[in-house]
């Protein structure tokens, strides 16, 4: 499943994004990548840890707890600390797969990356290129998405960011742990979970239907999930 999320930050929001990250110093990217992806990726990162790197992350991680839609689609149990990129003219990411299993800096956590995310901060008027291109079953998807919007799509598909022309490609970048581990599975539930709200919304929170529906949700999720 890949789903686009609409204004995860708003404008104001995505400003001050913008002002940190301009003020900020801007490293390597290949310092995150493994041994694989390093061949491949031309970046720039905030350095993890910094003082931008954790404020910003933790504004992320505040606007995901205020977004349904989020927590429908993931059903996270961890999400790992959001990192930032910059592609300027000439950079990409040439294809890969992110590794399966991330450690946190610092802690004796260690995540399974179930999803990968982009969070977008540039406006796609800004920079010519820089589209995510994410392979599925169907062919490539490529996702370029207004600053403040985040797409959300499965960690084990193939995908590169392909070469910034003109302007910067700017973007928060994270992986998380579903608690739910089957991409099926998941996509079931969140078309379960939407359907549901749409029906409680036409005949209320109290109809005998919804009701029953949402316990059959919540029983799937007491089946599938690993917490």
């Amino acid at each position: 499943m890949l789903i686009c999320i609409p204004q995860v930050l708003k404008k104001a929001e995505v400003a001050h994004f913008q002002r940190t990250m301009d003020a900020a110093e801007w490293i390597d990217g290949r310092g995150t990548a493994g041994a694989q992806s390093a061949t491949v990726k031309r970046n720039m990162q905030l350095p993890e840890g910094s003082p931008a790197a954790r404020e910003l992350g933790d504004r992320v991680l505040d606007a995901l707890a205020r977004c349904p839609l989020f927590v429908s689609a993931a059903i996270p149990l961890r999400i790992f600390p959001p990192l930032f990129n910059r592609y300027g003219v000439g950079q990409l990411f040439g294809t890969h797969v992110d590794g399966a299993i991330r450690a946190v800096p610092g802690t004796p956590i260690r995540i399974r990356t179930d999803l990968s995310v982009t969070l977008f901060l540039a406006d796609p008027d800004d920079y010519d290129g820089g589209e995510l291109a994410i392979e599925d079953n169907f062919g490539a998807q490529e996702v370029k998405l207004p600053a403040g919007d985040m797409v959300l799509y499965p960690a084990t598909s193939l995908h590169h960011v392909k070469p910034v022309t003109r302007g910067a490609r700017i973007a928060s970048f994270f992986w998380l742990q579903s608690m739910v581990r089957d991409d099926n599975a998941r996509t079931m539930l969140f078309d379960l979970d939407q359907t549901i709200q749409q029906l409680s919304a036409e005949r209320g929170i109290e109809d005998a239907a919804c009701v029953r529906l949402t316990g059959i949700y919540h029983n799937l999720i007491r089946h599938w999930a690993d917490a």
